[in-house]
């Protein structure tokens, strides 16, 4: 879950306001607004507002961090979205006929503008579809709606008449006023006489004070209430040239070339105070009480499911009729399936089942199902166990193997997964701790990441579809941003800056991820080293108004793109859950919140990695058995005994190129001087060669070739360590084994004592949790 700001409160004295703002664009309206939602709320609070509203153009990619993010703040959260209305059917391309002075300059308009906000959380739903339907049948340069779909899907939602955008000020402006007291009708008996709203607008544009005297009319002779809004695009009113930049970069354009600007010499798409708002129309005192009527109709918090709660909205494939014996129970039904493939990999996967393997399943068993999440084991299971065989049993043809990686992370640590083949790394050799992966002392979602055949990702994904459903099935939305170095290009582009001044002012932007324009301009720190580069140049007049621009937009949302690996798959239809986008690159859908707040809608993840690592390797196979002797068998890399001889002499000799994390001078330098024997011995330099730990590395060469250098941090350790591992382990493996039980809370060093068979050693556990 993301991190939200708390802000500070309003100066103490201030009022609270009797105005809020219902018509607000944040950043994430793309290219199209510099208001950051921390930036929106903050200012909400500081003028004491009692809510706001969020309405981004055609999208609701903001409207749970906002939610989010106005609850903490302790400021009423409405949800909105501005949508473009098909003129006609969302389903056909049509231009409105009578507009030749839309958004788009001289051109007609291609759709109208309607603010829609939620009342509640069946109006969220309502949108949630409104939102996901314009993307996937109504996008036509904009994803659009229709009214019929507004009469299916109007409850719980409040709408205003929008901008001069609007179909109702674009009727009056083409004096077609019988037509527009139709629609406004309409619009009345759809949503009901306190949830259709007239609004007005006044940014001192022309159009805007001719429509405006009939918007007023009209309203009184219909009975329709009306409501002020300011059309936010930024926060403050000096912010409109970086507002103008942004849009420049949208369209391409030079700012000192003609472009569409948001009007003229006028400067008011800005985030104002009440004082200010109530200047416009001081004859319409009551559409400014409406903007308080609105927001205290508006109560909405979208539901957020707890870990414990996503086991129900896991999605379900038709366990066999043998598994069916309790009925509509299917959590029990499914268990059941689980056990039993669980005890039929069980004894594949081992000879000779231990005491120890059967305490070890039983009591991993035990947690999964008493956490309820055996359906999320048996999804992962399904989709890897059609990738491994060679017939589609959905589509009823055959199919190619497609490999999938033995497994990596903290799920390789599961003996469950292991004999479902969901990882082919035996948790017993290796000594991995189950607990790592699952704890019901920190109650999370298991989380397998899957490596699959780069080629075959998109195979594996529509067999996902085909088992539970197109509709159900969908990618994760992620944002390019403008971070430092885009923001100087785009920036500079629009100014019309040379380009090689351009790539010489961004190539003194640090590497470091979590740089910041800011401290490109002042002098290193501890944090920020090789800060400071960009000082000499903030305030050169051939620069200084590209740094104001660029610092003002950095950060903002450029782009939508799709998770490189990231899935959800939905108990329904993905609507009902979040709303969804379409890729305008790939046409792929996928939802409109970001992986790090997807899960708690209801929406569990699955990652589908496309490695092209075992794409390689597949092709490799295919050379070798097409070029094989006469009668030989084919080569299969992974029935390569991991102690072959041959390979090891390869890493012996450093010559690792193209191995993946072995391939670097320094890893290869290693190697030559430790000469790896075994699995294990390459699994500890891969731990080992990372800043910090890396400073051992001289010692733990040293415990090989000279076993007496070899001391113990802590000797109460050391019988321990002796007894799980079987031999005697180096300095740093020790030290990693002190560390991780330091790390763990006192209940997980009693879960790994019992994972080691020990009474508790003679260890005290500090308030810091760390070892004396």
């Amino acid at each position: 879950m993301a991190d939200y700001h708390v802000f500070d409160p309003a100066p103490e004295g201030t009022p609270v306001a009797n105005f809020v703002h219902l018509h607000v664009h944040s950043d994430y309206s793309l290219l199209d607004s510099c208001a950051k939602l921390d930036d929106l709320v903050a200012k909400a609070k500081r003028l004491n507002m009692p809510a706001l509203a969020l309405t981004d153009h055609g999208n609701m990619f903001g409207a749970l961090n906002f939610e989010h993010l106005c609850h903490v703040n302790g400021i009423n959260p409405i949800v909105g979205e501005e949508f473009y209305v098909a003129y006609g059917s969302h389903l056909e391309k049509n231009s409105v006929p009578y507009s030749h002075k839309g958004e788009d300059g001289d051109r007609q308009a291609r759709y109208f503008h309607l603010i829609l906000l939620c009342e509640n959380e069946t109006g969220y739903k309502n949108m949630s579809w409104l939102s996901s339907i314009a993307y996937t049948e109504g996008t036509w340069y904009k994803p659009r709606i229709d009214f019929e779909l507004l009469e299916k899907y109007h409850e719980g939602l409040i709408c205003c008449s929008a901008c001069i955008a609007g179909e109702l000020p674009q009727l009056l402006l083409a004096n077609k006023d019988e037509e527009a007291k139709e629609l406004a009708l309409k619009y009345k008996n759809l949503f009901g006489p306190d949830h259709y709203y007239i609004e007005l607008q006044d940014h001192g544009l022309e159009d805007q004070k001719i429509v405006n005297k009939k918007l007023i009319a009209l309203a009184h002779e219909l009975d329709i209430p009306l409501v002020v809004t300011n059309d936010i695009h930024y926060i403050e009113k000096e912010d409109w040239e970086a507002q103008d930049c942004l849009r420049c970069i949208g369209f391409k354009k030079n700012m000192n070339e003609p472009h569409q600007t948001m009007g003229g010499d006028k400067h008011e798409w800005y985030f104002k105070t009440e004082e200010e708002m109530r200047l416009l129309f001081p004859d319409c005192p009551e559409a400014y009480d409406n903007t308080i009527k609105i927001a205290n109709m508006c109560n909405l918090t979208i539901h957020q499911y707890k870990t414990m709660e996503l086991k129900g909205t896991l999605p379900r494939f038709a366990l066999p009729e043998e598994f069916q014996t309790h009925g509509e129970d299917y959590a029990k039904n499914q268990d059941d399936y689980m056990r039993h493939l669980v005890e039929e990999g069980l004894r594949k996967r081992y000879k000779e089942i231990t005491p120890q393997i059967r305490q070890r399943c039983e009591y991993e068993m035990g947690i999964i199902l008493k956490m309820g999440f055996s359906g999320y084991f048996l999804i992962v299971w399904e989709f890897i166990n059609w990738s491994k065989s060679t017939y589609d049993n959905v589509n009823n043809r055959p199919k190619p193997y497609m490999p999938i990686g033995p497994g990596r992370g903290s799920g390789a640590g599961s003996l469950v997964a292991y004999c479902l083949t969901i990882t082919d790394i035996d948790p017993f050799r290796y000594k991995l701790i189950f607990e790592r992966f699952l704890n019901p002392e920190r109650v999370s979602m298991p989380d397998f990441d899957v490596d699959m055949d780069f080629d075959y990702r998109q195979d594996i994904i529509q067999h996902t579809r085909d088992l539970y459903g197109d509709k159900k099935v969908g990618h994760i939305v992620t944002f390019g941003t403008l971070k430092p170095k885009n923001v100087i290009a785009d920036v500079g582009r629009t100014l019309g800056i040379p380009l090689s001044e351009v790539n010489m002012l961004k190539s003194k932007v640090s590497e470091n991820l979590k740089t910041k324009l800011k401290n490109c301009f002042e002098p290193p720190t501890e944090k920020f080293p090789d800060g400071g580069q960009l000082a000499e140049f903030r305030h050169d007049p051939r620069y200084e108004k590209l740094f104001d621009l660029a610092i003002k937009l950095e950060g903002c949302k450029r782009n939508t793109g799709l998770h490189a690996s990231g899935m959800v798959i939905g108990l329904t239809e993905l609507p009902n859950w979040a709303p969804v986008f379409m890729d305008s690159k790939t046409g792929k859908v996928g939802v409109q919140y970001t992986m790090d707040i997807i899960e708690p809608c209801g929406l569990v993840k699955f990652d589908y990695l496309g490695l092209k690592t075992l794409s390689l390797i597949r092709y490799a196979e295919n050379i070798i058995n097409k070029h094989k002797k006469p009668g030989e068998p084919d080569f299969v890399c992974a029935k390569v005994s991991e102690t072959d001889p041959k390979t090891f002499e390869l890493f012996k000799r450093g010559d690792s190129a193209a191995v993946f994390q072995f391939e670097s001078p320094g890893m290869q330098k290693i190697l030559r001087q430790f000469q790896p024997e075994k699995l294990e011995d390459l699994v500890a330099l891969n731990a080992l060669y990372r800043p910090g730990p890396m400073d051992c590395i001289p010692d733990y060469i040293d415990g090989k070739w000279k076993p007496e250098t070899i001391h113990y941090p802590d000797p109460c350790l050391e019988p321990i360590l002796k007894e799980t591992y079987g031999v005697m382990v180096y300095q740093e493996q020790i030290m990693q084994v002190s560390q991780k039980i330091a790390g763990f809370s006192l209940g997980g060093a009693d879960m790994l004592r019992r994972a080691m068979g020990k009474k508790k050693p003679e260890v005290m556990m500090g308030k810091k949790k760390g070892i004396r």
